[in-house]
């Protein structure tokens, strides 16, 4: 049979393709600016007819039906980072959260730990040779479809057609949704004088012909802010969004110091908006790769100078990094902060940061703390973290003694909390 043969044969509306998911199925759901919402609202109209249907995803855009508290015993969740979108539920007991390395998820896929029946995903309308790609997002959903039992696509005239490994052929689908829907967008967030000055900070750490990670939101996008008289910069990371494109349009990101993929930004997805989309469509200049070799330390380190920038919410003057949550509440997950930092620490001349604001609330508290709030998730271990960089400097912390971070990270401490955390570092013989 042709694929044009098959793409037609099986080309039905959204209800009829999510009628071949039963009860007790587990449904991948393509995260992030994919999310098939047509698929999702299908699927959740067949909630009377359905028990326990486990919905799994990292990062998801728009509403998500499935966890609302009427929807227990028809479907649960299984949140592999945690989004707004199904935070409460996460937090009150009505979904799960899986604290894993976002390179690992498409591990328990393949090895058949963690079994899909069913993935819904959002690609592109496919080419004269029959090929979708995953657009906006190969991550960990290309390893979902290609396990799967059953693969539902929507294909949507807007989804660019994102180079890189990151295809799937149309006989490798079983049935297609049409669509022209704009995708799910993220705009980008204000940036402050907070942001700018801890950007600030950073800026002065990376050398030109440095490779870059970074993720999303004010502190990412100011850094880029300061890259202007940067040269030779290139592009390793999970993801990226618009603010990114002013660097590649002036020159300043052209990956030609690249130790690997010379030439090529490399990224597992994108979160940002139209503009972004269209700029990657079928541009040679972008490659994409699954989350478990974009995010593989053994790949990362390949990048010489490869500079690592990632968040946190709290970090206890010993070290450790809280990432993930606040106190017993879940916030977000583990997502790529681990797979960058070691892949940048063992980076020729790479350099792993964690930035954060110095304090929370206002400036009432301070995110640099004596010890973690009781049940806060240690993501990145003290043995892991180099520099920490907050709007008061920066601190470096491999190598040193407890009492030599506990006296660097009470440094670039808020200065309203600096008597505070002396006074507690003493009590504990810290200093």
């Amino acid at each position: 049979m042709s694929w044009t043969k098959h793409f037609k044969e099986r080309t039905v509306t959204a209800e009829e393709a999510v009628r071949v998911i039963k009860s007790g199925d587990r449904v991948w759901v393509h995260p992030g600016c994919a999310t098939p919402e047509p698929l999702i609202k299908a699927l959740v109209a067949r909630k009377d007819e359905l028990e326990n249907v486990e919905i799994a995803h990292i990062l998801t855009f728009g509403e998500a039906p499935y966890v609302a508290p009427e929807m227990q015993g028809h479907f649960k969740h299984r949140a592999f980072f945690t989004g707004a979108n199904v935070r409460d539920a996460v937090n009150d007991g009505r979904a799960e959260f899986v604290p894993i390395f976002l390179s690992e998820i498409p591990r328990l896929f393949y090895s058949g730990e963690y079994k899909i029946d069913v993935a819904l995903i959002t690609v592109s309308p496919p080419d004269e040779y029959g090929f979708c790609s995953f657009g906006v997002g190969v991550e960990c959903t290309k390893a979902a479809a290609e396990t799967a039992r059953i693969v539902i696509a929507e294909v949507n005239t807007n989804m660019p057609r994102a180079l890189g490994d990151s295809f799937i052929h149309v006989s490798k689908i079983h049935y297609f949704v049409e669509s022209d829907r704009p995708l799910f967008e993220l705009p980008k967030e204000e940036i402050t004088d907070l942001h700018r000055k801890i950007a600030g900070y950073i800026a002065d750490l990376i050398e030109d012909g440095s490779t870059l990670q970074m993720g999303i939101g004010g502190i990412p996008d100011a850094v880029l802010l300061f890259m202007r008289d940067k040269k030779d910069l290139g592009i390793h990371t999970e993801m990226f969004s618009d603010g990114l494109l002013p660097l590649i349009e002036a020159g300043v990101v052209n990956n030609e110091k690249k130790t690997l993929h010379r030439g090529k930004v490399i990224a597992s997805f994108v979160l940002g908006t139209k503009k972004l989309f269209e700029f990657i469509d079928n541009n040679p200049l972008f490659e994409f790769h699954p989350s478990d070799y974009v995010n593989d330390p053994f790949i990362i380190a390949q990048n010489e100078k490869m500079v690592a920038i990632n968040s946190a919410l709290q970090i206890d003057l010993t070290g450790q990094v809280c990432s993930d949550s606040i106190g017993h509440r879940i916030y977000s997950g583990i997502g790529g902060q681990v797979d960058f930092i070691r892949g940048a620490a063992r980076s020729k001349g790479g350099k792993p940061i964690i930035a954060l604001p110095s304090t929370a609330k206002n400036g009432t508290i301070s995110r640099i703390v004596p010890v973690l709030t009781e049940g806060a998730g240690v993501v990145t271990s003290r043995g892991d973290v180099h520099y920490v960089v907050t709007e008061y400097g920066v601190a470096y912390l491999h190598g040193k003694s407890i009492r030599e971070r506990a006296k660097a990270l009470i440094e670039i401490a808020h200065p309203d909390f600096r008597d505070w955390l002396k006074f507690e570092a003493k009590k504990r013989c810290y200093l």
